[in-house]
């Protein structure tokens, strides 16, 4: 059983190149209104360099294409990478390539591993596909770690990225997934050590020294014990959530300095917490709008901010420096734009201060139908068309579904899960029929209860 573990650090966007620059809020209509999972800010990491090379892939389309990608081509985290190939079917994709070191860890290879039926019980493979359907219901990269006890009986723990490809742009058809992992130390060993180390510091003659270096060299010795497949690297998870303090000081007596204090908390907060539920994310923005108006306010104090960190106010986006003073300039860009279409939404409609997040929270489609919005309006004032709503599911998805035989609701498997989900078509003639049910995932349950709940 995976144990999660806390969101990696924020994504640093500063080198991923044209890709992610031309996905602006004009040229990109999908919006994902969670919280980005955020992957480590180290360029060590590879998930960092296999995300920067997927958004290299990108060109202005939804998705990379599928013949851009050679996992062969790629050394430097090819060895660590599965491609899985969904063109057939979600539900036991095809291992269209398996990395040799990756392979070597689940004790099989490629001749071995053809569909996902063939991955072994509690290897490191089986884990990665645990997330394959976020990716799906996100339409998104999914970032992702947690540790398991492997098929050896040892405590793996293993972050890795899941990456979507295309064959024809529209529907998510190839997963590309790398995965990094290290084997903890046993407790016995770990064990052996702090006694050394306890021994040792018997025979020092301050003991108050010694307690004290004890403390701050108790838990570094035990992660040196653990290697990486990629090389050193820091665990960097996060100790236990703190809540966001509310504001101290009276709002009429807060300085701008205060508001942007007070909204990178908020930001900080909504970024390191291991649910990043949607509220939180909620209150963030409405954080970042409380500054935006402190700012208009006080236009002096707000250049200066701006000078000191290097940024510039351009007539078409004015919310983006803000976004970036709050989230920071490494945060992820495509999710910058879009919170600062959401700030634009809310100075051109007349929002207050402090009620942002309440518009969030009860507007329909909440910050996505934000976004939504304000892009439409700003289509309008460039005298563009409108862009057209989607009507139904992708023509690819459609095809695939129409194509599947109706079965009766007595087949569904009596145990399981309390919860699940099925997937009906009505047909020409008037008639309902059942598809079949969706394979157990919490994320998509969730999804779909909200909706029902609204």
């Amino acid at each position: 059983m995976d144990t999660l573990r806390g969101s990696f650090e924020a994504l640093d966007t500063a080198d991923l190149g044209p890709g992610i620059d031309a996905m602006d809020y004009e040229q990109d209509d999908s919006v994902d209104s969670s919280p980005p999972p955020a992957i480590g800010t180290d360029e060590r990491r590879m998930q960092v360099r296999a995300y920067n090379f997927w958004a290299s892939l990108l060109d202005n389309r939804n998705f990379p294409a599928i013949d851009d990608l050679d996992p062969q081509a790629l050394p430097d985290f090819g060895p660590n990478s599965v491609l899985l190939d969904f063109s057939r079917g979600l539900e036991n994709p095809e291992v269209a390539y398996l990395g040799a070191r990756l392979a070597e860890e689940c004790d099989g290879d490629l001749s071995e591993i053809n569909q996902l039926s063939d991955v072994p019980a509690r290897s490191l493979l089986s884990r990665i596909t645990d997330h394959y359907m976020q990716i799906i219901a996100n339409q998104a990269p999914i970032g992702f770690e947690a540790e398991f006890i492997n098929q050896r009986g040892a405590t793996i723990l293993y972050r890795g990225i899941l990456l979507p490809f295309s064959s024809d742009d529209e529907s998510i058809d190839f997963i590309y997934g790398v995965i990094n992992w290290k084997e903890m130390a046993s407790s016995s060993v770990a064990d052996e050590l702090l006694l050394e180390i306890d021994q040792a510091l018997e025979h020092e003659g301050d003991d108050d020294a010694a307690d004290a270096w004890a403390t701050e060299a108790r838990r570094p010795v035990v992660e040196e014990m653990v290697d990486w497949a990629d090389g050193p690297a820091t665990l960097d998870l996060p100790e236990h959530d703190a809540e966001p303090t509310s504001l101290a000081l009276d709002p009429a007596q807060m300085q701008l300095a205060d508001w942007l204090a007070a909204a990178r908390e908020m930001a900080h907060a909504a970024q390191s917490s291991e649910e990043r539920t949607r509220s939180s994310l909620y209150d963030a923005v409405s954080r970042a709008y409380d500054f935006a108006v402190a700012a208009h306010d006080a236009p002096h104090e707000f250049a200066e901010l701006l000078a000191e960190s290097g940024l510039t106010v351009q007539e078409r986006a004015p919310m983006t420096p803000v976004v970036k003073l709050v989230f920071g300039v490494d945060y992820d860009k495509t999710r910058l734009t879009e919170y600062a279409a959401v700030l634009s939404w809310a100075r051109r409609t007349g929002v207050e201060r402090g009620a942002l997040a309440h518009h969030l929270k009860t507007a329909e489609g909440g910050l996505k139908g934000i976004i939504s919005a304000e892009r439409a309006w700003r289509r309008e004032q460039d005298g563009k068309p409108a862009a057209p709503k989607a009507k139904g599911p992708k023509k690819s998805v459609v095809r695939k579904l129409r194509a599947m035989e109706p079965c009766r609701f007595e087949s569904l498997a009596g145990d399981g899960e309390e919860f699940g989900l099925v997937v009906i078509r009505r047909t020409g003639d008037g008639d309902v029929v059942m598809l079949g049910e969706v394979p157990a995932n919490a994320a998509l349950i969730e999804k779909a209860a909200h909706s029902l709940f609204d």
